[in-house]
């Protein structure tokens, strides 16, 4: 009796070990998303994030917030999004009860980039924000304070610095295979419809102009090309259709770097433009386009040719975004790196206020 105890005792516990394996490869195989919450649900939520959000890893679409109660049940319809994850602006702070979502990604007008990322880190979720950061200095500080706080991270939606083909040059500064950087150019903008007088990008009050909406493609190529930051600026802004651009129809801004580097920058609403060349010291190469949704291309003086990344920018970066997240890494892209930036941004406003003089930065 005894014997046959043990022996019942023995394969039971054998019986345990054998099962426990597969049921730790099928846990340790089911990948669990983050769940994303769109706050700002324009064009660029709907026809480039939401569809990417469908093609992403790490991370899924879980919630939206709005201030147009007609878009909910188209969202809801399309998305399979629960009603409880439905909110509006006032009630958005409602957010951190709700364990569905563990990030909340601000595509709002650049105006009212710092209130919402304040609010989404004080519900203690995770915050990512469309470029440009802020307004100013000081709301990209509050906005990172706020963050650090409530011990989320804050990634600012720079989706070039995560795009293949740019990655490649960003490798080059260091590698340096046609010699260290000369000078650099680089070009960003689009024609903007004059007939589209509602578009947020024409009012400066909401963070409107060529400069905080395309010129920060211009100036952050720049620095991440060089991996420096500039030591000065001097800039001009004009505009060629005054009775619709309030905020600056074009810009262009002279930068100063380390070591004798110099970059050329230009944005505009007036012209399609989207070029990056870099001038080295035994060669050069070039991005064009450099900074479209696809088909960005690279070129060199002996031949190389960059091919376009196949495949979706915008799911490449919230996957990478998601995966900081979840491995306690820092982000390609933190809320420091937008907010030098804007600190150059300020800088080319007022140099342009002031007849272009150099400002020291």
């Amino acid at each position: 009796m005894s014997n046959r105890r043990t022996f019942i005792k023995k394969a039971g516990l054998l019986t345990a070990i054998s099962v426990l394996p597969a049921c730790n490869l099928i846990s340790t195989n089911k990948k669990k998303k983050l769940g994303v919450a769109l706050v700002g649900l324009g064009y660029y939520s709907r026809d480039l994030l939401a569809p990417a959000l469908q093609l992403t890893e790490h991370c899924e679409l879980k919630g939206i917030v709005t201030g147009s109660p007609e878009k909910i049940p188209v969202w809801r319809q399309k998305y399979g999004i629960d009603e409880k994850n439905v909110y509006n602006y006032e009630n958005m702070h409602q957010i951190s009860n709700n364990d569905d979502i563990d990030i909340v990604y601000i595509v709002l007008p650049n105006a009212l980039h710092k209130k919402y990322t304040i609010i989404g880190a004080n519900a203690g979720k995770h915050v990512w924000c469309e470029k440009p950061m802020a307004m100013n200095v000081l709301e990209c500080q509050q906005m990172i304070e706020a963050c650090a706080k409530n011990k989320v991270q804050l990634t600012i939606g720079y989706r070039m610095q995560h795009e293949p083909v740019t990655q490649q040059i960003i490798k080059w500064r260091n590698s340096k295979p046609y010699g260290s950087i000369k000078s650099l150019y680089t070009e960003a903008g689009f024609y903007s419809n004059p007939n589209d007088l509602t578009n947020w990008r024409l009012h400066k009050e909401l963070g409107g102009g060529a400069m905080f909406d395309m010129g920060v493609y211009a100036l952050n190529a720049a620095r991440y090309v060089t991996g420096m930051e500039p030591i000065s600026v001097s800039a001009r802004q004009y505009s060629d259709r005054k009775s619709i651009f309030i905020a600056d129809e074009t810009t262009t801004f002279d930068l100063q770097f380390p070591e004798g580097i110099s970059a050329s920058c230009k944005t505009t609403f007036g012209a399609n433009i989207n070029t990056l060349k870099v001038d080295c010291e035994k060669g050069w190469y070039q991005l064009s386009p450099m900074q479209s949704y696809t088909g960005v291309q690279g070129t060199t003086s002996d031949g190389k040719i960059l091919s376009p990344f196949k495949g979706n920018q915008q799911a490449k970066q919230m996957d990478d975004n998601s995966l900081a997240i979840m491995r306690k890494t820092k982000p390609l892209v933190p809320g420091e790196e937008g907010m030098k930036d804007i600190k150059v941004v300020e800088a080319i406003f007022k140099s342009a206020a002031n007849n272009s003089q150099r400002i020291t930065l």
